[in-house]
Order: C-alpha cells, then structure tokens, then sequence
C-alpha cells in the first residue's frame, strides 16, 4: 500500500512531479478530481485523478496560454496572455459542476503577470472535469478587489464565491447567479481589517467552517477559522487551529470523506517554497471536532490514509458538489 509523506515531493503515475498548488478537489464517478495552479510553461491550471487519494494520474492541463477563449466579457482577450504577450497569473483555481448547465464551472484569481493591481476573478467552463475549458475572461466583482479565493456549493445547487477584498483587509462572500457564471449579490463581509487569505468552506452538522491564513506572503502563520449557521449570516470572531504556523502550511481547500453519517474532513493544504516555487509540497491532515464543534488540527507526517483499502468502503459521495456535506 503507497504511503504519502507530507511536505515531500509527490509524483503521478507517469512518475513527474504533482503540480496542483492552491488547488481543490471534486469527486465524480468514483475519482477524486484535483485541480491547482501549474506555473510551468505554457500551463496555467492541470487536473489530476486518483480512486483512492494515493495514486494520482495526470489527465491535462485544463487552461494554458492556449485555452479556447468564449467573448463573454469585454475583458477577454484572443489568448490567455497579457499585453506583452507573456503569461498572466491563475491562482487558488476553484471548480463546481452546475447540475442544470450540466457544466464543470472554474472560478480563479487573476493578475496580469507584471503587478498585483488587477486584482481580480476569471472563470472558465467546460463539459467534463478533465477537459479543455474555454476561458470567459476576468472581472472585479461589483468594482472590488479579488484576490485569493474559494467556491462553496450548497446541497440545494446554490454556489458562493469567497474572495479577498480591500487589499486583503476583508473578505467577502458573494452569491452566484444559477449558472456559476457570474455573480447574483454581495451577501457577507467578514473579519474587516483583519487581512485574511486563502479561504477554505466547508459544512459540518449544520455549521459552515471558513479556514484561512494572515497575509505573510510565502511565509507560513498561525490558521484562524470562523463559523455559522449560514453562509450570509453571522459569523463568529477568529479562533486559532494548529500551530503558529498551522504546521507550515496554508489552507486550500477542505475536501468531505465518506458517507453523511460517517462524515470525515481532509484538510488540503500547500506548504510552499518561497525560494523555489515548483519545490513547494501538499500536506493532507484530517481534521477533528470537539464536542462544541470546535475544530482541531495536529500534525502527521504521513497522510492520513493508511489502514483502508480505499475510501470508497467508507461510502464516496460520487455526486457532482464538493466542500459540503
């Protein structure tokens, strides 16, 4: 049985080397679909499957220089470059299926590959997971800032887009329109001033968990979450999970194991190498919960996985919604 060790390098089955940063994870007919950010070449965003969270097989890179690119929105342009023909910035990439569109949508935060001052989302659709999708352009949503972000799907089809606004003073949780392609409203602004990034969602017995780190650039810190009993509702003040430095690692996403009555929480993280970015690592850690619904991180060196034949004993949810449960 593989064994994965966290913050080591991982490999795919061709035996090259994962490239899935800040990334999420969707489950369809039995496979975990993983997608991140892959900086390397002409590649922007790559998608990878796995039946059982250890062997991962490369399916493709899912936007590039060269994606198919739909006239939807004013600001796109012929190719997925900037206007000195070099490569933009698509980062913390985000994918839901929309069961009425019958679409594999993609949300992601884009720059222009020179500066930080776009500031903004892009999305990008496709009819299967593991597809070439067409890129729809990028946009500040309602005229504010975007930048690091996540997607939460409701088991009713209903979709949030979280992102990070005002210069990462804030964030704010915005619901889609039906089909995933643009946003319906602003309905939450949480934790002002407090710079939060890479936001993780998920629910748990009926309270929504939002993960997140302080904003130290490449450099780990200490991972606060909050919670609700709703996505536009209140939300709680900031509690500590982890260590200082959430065991070197920041929050990308947080991806539900097993059957609802015997619901597990994969904690999905990067651990990045600010001196060499395709050296950065993943580390998978389950989360645990007190009797109060507090929730609890503490460190293993090998990813919880060991001792299963495979998750699928313990019931994979081979729906389309990913981040609930």
């Amino acid at each position: 049985m593989k064994t994965l060790k966290n913050g080591e390098l991982w490999y795919d089955t061709q035996g090259n080397v994962i490239h899935a940063h800040g990334g999420c994870m969707l489950k369809k007919d039995g496979y975990y679909y993983w997608y991140g950010e892959n900086r390397n070449d002409d590649n922007y965003i790559s998608c990878y499957r796995s039946a059982d969270l250890r062997e991962w097989e490369f399916r493709r890179h899912i936007l590039t220089t060269h994606s198919p690119v739909s006239k939807s929105r004013v600001k796109a342009s012929l190719t997925l470059v900037n206007e000195k023909g070099g490569k933009v910035n698509l980062e913390r990439p985000k994918v839901l299926y929309n069961a009425a569109t019958k679409k594999y949508v993609l949300w992601v935060h884009y720059e222009n590959g020179e500066n930080y001052r776009e500031a903004a989302c892009a999305v990008a659709t496709c009819d299967v997971p593991d597809g070439d999708f067409v890129y729809h352009g990028h946009f500040n949503p309602f005229g504010y800032m975007s930048r690091d972000c996540t997607l939460f799907q409701e088991e009713d089809g209903t979709a949030y887009f979280i992102s990070a606004a005002r210069d990462n003073a804030d964030l704010h949780i915005y619901r889609l329109q039906e089909d995933y392609l643009n946003i319906d409203s602003l309905v939450n602004r949480l934790w002002q001033g407090e710079y939060r990034e890479a936001p993780a969602v998920f629910q748990r017995n009926g309270t929504y968990y939002m993960l997140t780190s302080f904003c130290t650039g490449w450099k780990p810190n200490q991972g606060k979450y909050g919670t609700a009993e709703s996505m536009d509702g209140k939300w709680s003040i900031l509690k500590e999970f982890g260590d200082e430095t959430t065991f070197h690692t920041q929050p990308a996403f947080v991806m539900p194991i097993g059957s609802p009555d015997n619901r597990e929480f994969l904690y999905i993280s990067d651990r990045w190498d600010e001196e060499d970015y395709n050296h950065s690592s993943y580390v998978f850690l389950k989360l645990t919960f007190d009797a109060e619904g507090g929730l609890h991180l503490e460190y293993d060196e090998n990813v919880p996985l060991e001792g299963r034949k495979g998750w699928k004993e313990k019931g994979i949810d081979d729906g389309e919604a990913s981040g609930n449960s």
